[in-house]
C-alpha cells in the first residue's frame, strides 16, 4: 500500500522552474513513486489533492508556504526522501554569489539598469507581479499560467500604452538580445527576428536556423492565447512593431497555431505594410503564401534547406502512435499526417495540463513518456512510435538517455530539437538515439513525414 506524506516549509518560496526541477530530483530517491513541490495555493492544493498527492499537513499549509508531497511505496523510505528535501532544495538553490531579493523594488536597487522582469510565480499572484513591474518601466515575461483571459488583456493593454512588451502569460521561451530566457536553446545571434505563440515553436526554429548557419536577433515569445480573439494579438503587433524598428533584425518570423479569423486577418494586414521581410507560420491554417511547417518557415527565412537524411528501413503494418513533450510540435507532426490524407493515428501531447498536474513537465521529467511508450509496446495496432526530444536551458540534462531506458523492439522515429551548443548537445544526443537503433530526422516536420512512410 502506497504512502502519501507531506511537508509544508512556513515562508518558503521557489519559483515553478526550480519545483519542477526539485520534483524530478526527489522522484528519483528510494521508494518515491511520484513527488511534487508546489506553493501552497489553493489551486495548487486542488492539483495535489486530485493527484493523490495532498496529504493532512499539505492541506493546511497557506499561499506562503511550500509543499512537499509524496507518495512512496514504503513509509520509511518516503519520510527519509522529506528529510532530504531540505537538503535538495540547498543543492538546487542560487550560486551564493548572485544576489537574493524579496521584492522587485529591492531587485531593482541592486540591479537599476534592469529593463526586463521574468515573473514565474503562482498564477494567482503573476498580474500583481507583472503590473508592478510594467509600471516600473519594465518589459515582462511571464512564464506563469493559470492568468485569467481578461486579466492577460487588460495587461497587455497596460504594455502597450507603456510601450513596453508583456510575454506571456504562459510564455515558456525567449531569446532577448541574446540572452535565452525560460527554456530556450543556445543559438547565434543573427539578423532574423521571431514572434511566437509557441515556445516549442520557437525553440524548433531558431535551432533549424542555427543548423543552416543563421542568428536570431529576437526571438519574443507572447504567451499561446495572443492571438485569441478577446485578447486581439496585443503583444504580437507590439513585437512586429519592435522588431521593425530594431536595426539588428532584418526579417521577422511569426509563428502560431491558427488565430481567430479576424486576428490573422489584422496580423497580416500588419505584416504587408511592415518594412521587412516577413515569414508567416500559422500552423493548420492552409493559406497561399503561408509556411505549412516549422520547417518551411526556417527554410523560407533563412533562404537554404535543412537537408534529410536518406534512411531505408521497411514498413511495417500498424499504427503510429506519437507521444510528444513539446505541444505545437505535436501539433506539426499531427497535421503533417493530415495533409497525407492519413487517420487513426495517435497523437499526444504529454506536455498538455491533463498530464502535467501535480508533476513536472515533461521537457524537464521525460519519463513520464516512458509509461506511454510501455503501453505503446504492449499494443498489437501500434507499429511505430514518434517522440521529439528537445534540449536547452531548463530542460532535462540527457533526454535521450530517458528515452532509451525502455527496450524498445518496435521502430522508434525521433526528432531533437536544439544546437551542439546546448548543455546536452546535440549531436551527441542524436548520436546516442542512433546507436541503439532509433530513426532520427533532422527536423520534427521531416521525423512526421518518415513515421507516416514506414507504415501501412
Amino acid at each position: 500500500m502506497p504512502f502519501v506524506l507531506n511537508r509544508v516549509e512556513r515562508g518558503r518560496y521557489l519559483d515553478s522552474v526550480a519545483l519542477m526541477r526539485l520534483s524530478r530530483r526527489l522522484s528519483a530517491l528510494p521508494g518515491v513513486e511520484e513527488a511534487s513541490l508546489m506553493i501552497g495555493s489553493p489551486s495548487n492544493k486542488a492539483l495535489l489533492r486530485e493527484a493523490g498527492l495532498l496529504a493532512a499537513d499539505g492541506e493546511q499549509a497557506g499561499a506562503n508556504d511550500l509543499v512537499i508531497a509524496l507518495r512512496a511505496s514504503d513509509e520509511r523510505l518516503g519520510q527519509e526522501a522529506l528529510r532530504s528535501a531540505l537538503a535538495v532544495q540547498r543543492d538546487d538553490s542560487p550560486s551564493e554569489t548572485l544576489r537574493r531579493v524579496r521584492s522587485l523594488a529591492t531587485a531593482l536597487d541592486v540591479l537599476p539598469h534592469a529593463n526586463l522582469a521574468l515573473i514565474s510565480v503562482p498564477g494567482e499572484f503573476a498580474v500583481a507581479e507583472a503590473r508592478k513591474a510594467l509600471h516600473a518601466g519594465l518589459h515582462a515575461l511571464v512564464f506563469s499560467s493559470g492568468v485569467p483571459l481578461e486579466e492577460e488583456r487588460a495587461l497587455k493593454l497596460v504594455a502597450r500604452e507603456k510601450g513596453l512588451l508583456l510575454m506571456g502569460p504562459d510564455c515558456g521561451t525567449a531569446l532577448i538580445a541574446g540572452t535565452p530566457l525560460a527554456f530556450a536553446n543556445a543559438v547565434p545571434r543573427g539578423d532574423v527576428g521571431i514572434v511566437s505563440a509557441s515556445g516549442t515553436g520557437l525553440q524548433e526554429v531558431s535551432c533549424l536556423l542555427a543548423r543552416m548557419g543563421r542568428g536570431v536577433s529576437h526571438g519574443i515569445g507572447v504567451g499561446g492565447r495572443d492571438l485569441d480573439e478577446r485578447v486581439g494579438a496585443l503583444a504580437t503587433l507590439s513585437a512586429i512593431d519592435a522588431l521593425e524598428q530594431d536595426a539588428a533584425t532584418a526579417s521577422i518570423v511569426l509563428i502560431s497555431k491558427p488565430p481567430a479569423p479576424s486576428v490573422a486577418a489584422q496580423v497580416l494586414e500588419r505584416l504587408a505594410h511592415c518594412r521587412k521581410k516577413s515569414v508567416v507560420c500559422f500552423l493548420g491554417l492552409d493559406k497561399p503564401g503561408l509556411a505549412p511547417t516549422l520547417l518551411a518557415a526556417a527554410e523560407m527565412a533563412a533562404g537554404a534547406r535543412v537537408e534529410n537524411d536518406e534512411q531505408q528501413v521497411g514498413r511495417t503494418k500498424g499504427l503510429v502512435h506519437a507521444l510528444y513533450c513539446g505541444g505545437t510540435l505535436c501539433t506539426e507532426a499531427e497535421l503533417v499526417f493530415k495533409r497525407r490524407g492519413l487517420q487513426g493515428h495517435r497523437f499526444i501531447d504529454l506536455g498538455d495540463e491533463k498530464y502535467t498536474r501535480g508533476r513536472p513537465h515533461p521537457m524537464i521529467d521525460p519519463e513520464i513518456r516512458n509509461a506511454h511508450i510501455a503501453a505503446a509496446l504492449a499494443d498489437s495496432a501500434v507499429g511505430v512510435i514518434l517522440v521529439d526530444v528537445v534540449l536547452g536551458f531548463g530542460a532535462h540534462p540527457d533526454p535521450a538517455g530517458v528515452l532509451l531506458e525502455v527496450k524498445c523492439p518496435k521502430t522508434i522515429v525521433a526528432s531533437v530539437t536544439g544546437t551542439d551548443a546546448d548543455p546536452q548537445v546535440r549531436s551527441r544526443q542524436v548520436a546516442r538515439l542512433r546507436d541503439a537503433g532509433v530513426l532520427v530526422a533532422p527536423s520534427n516536420a521531416q521525423a512526421a513525414a518518415l513515421a507516416a512512410s514506414l507504415v501501412y
